[in-house]
């Protein structure tokens, strides 16, 4: 269960096909990345981005958590600015992703966990391997710096992890996976 999670759409009057009219959000957890659904609160000031505490106890916002919700039942605006939030989560969690980048093995004797990055070629992988065995790597400047063909860390992440709420993946390193589904690799 998610503590905290970031405004990613914002209905006032609800959804046009719910009976009950009530003003809702779409929600992506801050921890794990879930899709949420949640009716808010008559008096709660909602900004889309903002971080809003939905764990259990008293919420100055959410009245109830509605549902999880996967990527299709997202309104159109909720996944045009799903990607900028992702990017921002994971700049603000990045000793998260450091240490993943840091601790990464491999899944079998061909594939390592840093393959299933998008955008991360053999000879980058190489290149981190061997600079994280010099020295663990200690920020995404640090990656920039000492492995030049990553430009865009944070932009790598926010790729995978959007993909994996997709339910694009096959394997799942970030995301809790749909029922049914195996995850390996997770943190």
């Amino acid at each position: 269960m998610e503590d905290y999670a970031y405004v990613i759409e914002y209905m006032p009057s609800g959804r046009s096909a719910d009976m009950r009219k009530e003003p809702i959000v779409q929600l992506l957890g801050a921890q794990g990345f879930t899709l949420l659904e949640a009716s808010v609160r008559s008096d709660a000031n909602i900004v889309i981005g903002q971080k809003i505490f939905v764990g259990k106890g008293e919420r100055s916002e959410i009245e109830r958590i509605r549902k999880r919700i996967n990527y299709e039942e997202l309104s159109t605006s909720a996944k045009d600015v799903l990607p900028v939030i992702l990017k921002k989560m994971i700049e603000e969690r990045s000793v998260d992703f450091i240490a993943f980048i840091n601790r990464a093995r491999p899944i079998s004797m061909r594939v390592h966990t840093l393959d299933l990055l998008p955008g991360l070629g053999k000879k980058s992988m190489e290149t981190l391997l061997a600079e994280r065995e010099k020295k663990p790597f200690e920020s995404f400047e640090d990656v920039k710096a000492r492995v030049p063909t990553i430009v865009d860390p944070s932009g790598i992440f926010a790729h995978r992890i959007l993909s994996e709420i997709e339910g694009l993946e096959k394997h799942y390193l970030f995301v809790r996976p749909p029922a049914g589904l195996q995850d390996i690799g997770r943190r």
